[in-house]
């Protein structure tokens, strides 16, 4: 039977633009320097207001990634 570990780290990221952002950018990152990301779970979702309108959205991602053999 071949069985296989994966590691779960976890990122901050923040995007002007939107939660959608936020997590794209996340995982796109994390991919140039994690090998074998294989998945990514949204831990946290917050927005930072500059004079009562949104400025910009944070999101904490755990991404899994599978480790070499």
């Amino acid at each position: 039977m071949t069985a296989s570990v994966a590691r779960v780290t976890t990122i901050s990221v923040r995007s002007d633009t939107s939660f959608d952002d936020a997590v794209k950018a996340g995982v796109e990152r994390a991919s140039q320097t994690l090998r074998h990301v294989s998945g990514a779970w949204v831990k946290e979702q917050k927005v930072e207001l500059t004079d009562g309108k949104v400025s910009s959205y944070h999101v904490v991602l755990e991404v899994t990634f599978v480790l070499d053999d």
